[in-house]
């Protein structure tokens, strides 16, 4: 792990987090070392909101990091998947949701696991989750949500897509900080996450790769 860079992302120093990454590239640092360092300062960013210490606007910057180290590592990933895509993940937070650190960091980790990801963003209405998997046709969906009054909007998806008749073609994981296997149970998705390892892993289990 590279203490540096780790600590740069958790303290929101864009310019020379970036920096830093474009160096350790330059001096043939392994992509996927870098990814989960930058994985490890979410988690960092992450704790220090739930304590207060960062707030929304610091969530934000930190997702922002994210995606421009994602977009410097990416291509160079691509050879190892042969660039073909393993099958399609779709990922959103819930209506009445607008936390979106684990989710970026779970979309992050399974876009570089080579499957195509679409993430809807947050706060996202059971229409256009029903829309956009009529739409993209994934295999797996991710209902990401944070906070307790998640769990009926996670509820009323899952009941949507049932309604339209995609659920029995999708197998549907939740993942979020209050997620244990009673609230899986409760909104009937398949499987809930505790981290971004595990949805990748339940990724691989459903579709292959």
């Amino acid at each position: 792990m590279n203490e540096k860079l780790v600590q740069l992302m958790a303290d929101l120093d864009e310019e020379n987090t970036i920096a830093l990454v474009k160096e350790l590239i330059e001096k043939g640092a392994n992509p996927m070392d870098i990814l989960d360092d930058a994985r490890s300062a979410m988690e960092i960013v992450g704790k220090r909101f739930e304590t207060g210490e960062y707030f929304i606007p610091d969530l934000m910057m930190a997702g922002e990091i994210l995606r421009s180290i994602s977009d410097i590592v990416k291509p160079l990933l691509e050879g190892e998947g042969g660039g073909v895509k393993k099958g399609k993940v779709l990922i959103g937070t819930v209506a009445g949701d607008i936390h979106d650190i684990g989710k970026d960091i779970v979309t992050f980790m399974v876009d570089v696991a080579g499957y195509e990801v679409l993430d809807l963003g947050i706060d996202v209405p059971v229409e256009t989750f029903v829309e956009k998997i009529r739409e993209f046709k994934p295999q797996v969906v991710g209902l990401s949500g944070f906070l307790t009054l998640a769990f009926d909007s996670m509820k009323q998806t899952v009941e949507a897509l049932e309604k339209a008749g995609l659920r029995d073609s999708i197998k549907i994981m939740i993942g979020g900080g209050q997620m244990d296997d009673e609230v899986r149970k409760y909104v009937k998705a398949d499987a809930y996450g505790k981290d971004a390892i595990a949805a990748v892993n339940l990724c691989r289990q459903w579709i292959g790769g």
